[in-house]
Parts: C-alpha cells; structure tokens; sequence
C-alpha cells in the first residue's frame, strides 16, 4: 500500500482528511520533535480507532510534513507512490494524476 493509500484509507475509516487529523494532532502539542511516536499512536487509536501501520503514517506527516522520501516514487514496489508530496486535504480535492 502507497504511503497515500494509507492516508486515504484513514480518511475513509474516520470522515476525516488527513489535514483536519494533523491539525488537531498540532493542537495536542504532537508535533513537537520530543513527541515519540508511541503517545501519537495512543490518542489515534483511541480517538479514530486506528491501528499501527495508518497511525505511523499519519506520524509521520505530524512529525515531518507531508513530503515522502523519493525512494518511494514511481518504484514498482508495494509502498511507492506517484509524488513525494501527500495530498492531505481529502480524496474529493485531490488532482488527478
């Protein structure tokens, strides 16, 4: 699954853009560079019921922004993805690719 796979899926489990979770992750104080990801990880599951692999992905745009490691795009492996920049503002409003 692409990086934006998972933060789609995550949409689609919680009625929730990715950017609408980030900002509130922002107003907890998450993301804050001292933040582990395991007390990020707690509230998502708690909050939006989401496991690991959606919750790490999710980490890792409150923590570092939306860009991805360009490792991951237009490789053929399972976690490629198209761009290194997520698209965090809802599957509605995504630009076609």
């Amino acid at each position: 699954m692409s990086f934006q796979a998972y933060l789609d899926a995550v949409e689609a489990k919680t009625g929730k853009t990715p950017r609408e979770i980030v900002d509130l992750a922002k107003t907890k104080g998450f993301d804050d560079p001292k933040v582990k990801a395991g007390p990020i990880l707690d509230w998502l599951k708690a909050d939006f019921g989401l496991g690991r692999g959606h919750g790490m992905a999710l980490v890792h745009v409150i923590q570092k922004g939306p860009e991805i490691d360009m490792k991951h795009v237009g490789t053929t492996g399972v976690h490629r993805d198209d761009s290194n920049m997520l698209w965090l503002d809802g599957i509605a409003t995504k630009p076609k690719t």
